[in-house]
């Protein structure tokens, strides 16, 4: 059975995809960092406090609002949602020491052009013709083959405080996901892969998951530049941690571009292209965007979740209506990772039935 980090070592980068700059040593944003794409406009503040909405995870009616919340928006923000406030205080301290080493210090840790964990710029880079102002540390398990060479006596603590956290927030992704299928009357025998997931006790499992630790650093030209290009996320859901730091921000036909704000003690959870997929494109997979600060780090800890890659998507029969016909044909979890490694923006249209 492949494991999702290895279905990412048939898709390589060029060094040049994958090396962040040296941010702390800039002082203007160099050119090949500089934006010009008028088409990603600027964001309104319209509804900003009431549109995305938020939800508690405890409310008698979760089931439903999360439903309809994936289908008008696609993403919804979280509370009450288990994960303690320590331990997401704890990753927090964590990916702040790692990304205040030295950019020397940080290189060590570096991502293999084969590779999916390490220290790197987002994998969507290739598609845009300028860089991001943005570094990241990708965690798909243990990170200790990459943060023992950063620190050889002190690496236990980052390793312990990310490997429970995502077992942790694996139980909640689980958790959500049978949600959302209960929403579309989904049984537990049509998803019976969810069957082999992690237990409390964090056992193993055959999902596909991954930890994305994400960094903007202060910018001198924010106006220049862009902290995420806007896209769509692969797996069946993110789950993100942001900081007090605004930056985020989804799209909305006949709107334009909203910001999220972060919400304390919440969690923001949007839809990815696998549910859009099962759904036969009923729920939202949100396209989003992060602009950064001149003045403040912005950090967050985004959690993707989804089938095993060997999983065969295709729309669930109970979404489709007598005269509806699938809009995609079916596809395993590993190829259509391939697709979008690929083609980014364009990854559906490769599935159309």
């Amino acid at each position: 059975m492949s494991t999702l980090s290895e279905a990412y070592e048939d898709l390589p980068l060029d060094l040049q995809h994958i090396k962040p700059v040296d941010f702390a040593s800039l002082r203007a944003v160099p050119d090949s960092h500089v934006w010009h794409d008028s088409s990603f406009g600027a964001c309104s503040d319209e509804h900003e406090n009431s549109l995305v909405p938020v939800i508690d995870l405890e409310d008698s009616n979760a089931t439903e609002l999360i439903g309809q919340a994936c289908e008008t928006l696609g993403v919804f923000q979280l509370k009450n949602h288990g994960i303690p406030l320590s331990l997401i205080e704890a990753v927090e301290s964590e990916a702040a020491r790692f990304f205040a080493l030295s950019a020397r210090q940080k290189l060590k840790a570096l991502r293999s052009p084969g590779g999916a964990t390490g220290y790197g710029i987002a994998r969507i880079a290739p598609f845009f013709s300028k860089y991001m102002w943005h570094e990241g540390f990708t965690i798909m398990g243990s990170p200790v083959d990459h943060v023992k060479e950063l620190w050889p006596h002190d690496h236990e603590r980052f390793c312990d405080v990310m490997e429970d956290y995502q077992k942790k927030m694996k139980v909640l992704a689980e958790r959500l996901t049978r949600l959302i299928f209960k929403s579309l009357n989904i049984s537990d025998e049509e998803i019976s892969w969810l069957s082999s997931t992690s237990n409390d006790s964090g056992s193993t499992s055959r999902v596909s998951a991954a930890l994305q630790l994400n960094s903007y650093p202060p910018c001198p030209e924010p106006n220049q530049t862009m902290g995420l290009a806007p896209h769509t996320d692969t797996f069946l859901l993110t789950i993100l941690h942001q900081t007090q730091t605004n930056g985020l921000q989804i799209f909305k036909d006949g709107v334009g571009w909203l910001p999220v704000p972060p919400v304390e003690g919440a969690l923001v959870v949007n839809m990815g292209d696998l549910f859009h997929i099962l759904t036969n494109a009923r729920f939202t997979n949100v396209l989003h965007r992060v602009v950064v600060s001149g003045t403040q780090q912005r950090l967050s800890t985004a959690y993707f979740y989804g089938p095993p890659i060997d999983f065969i998507l295709s729309p669930f029969s109970k979404v489709l209506n007598s005269a509806q016909a699938p809009h995609y044909r079916s596809v395993a979890v590993k190829e259509y990772v391939a697709i979008k490694a690929q083609n980014l923006e364009k990854a559906l249209s490769f599935i159309r039935a």
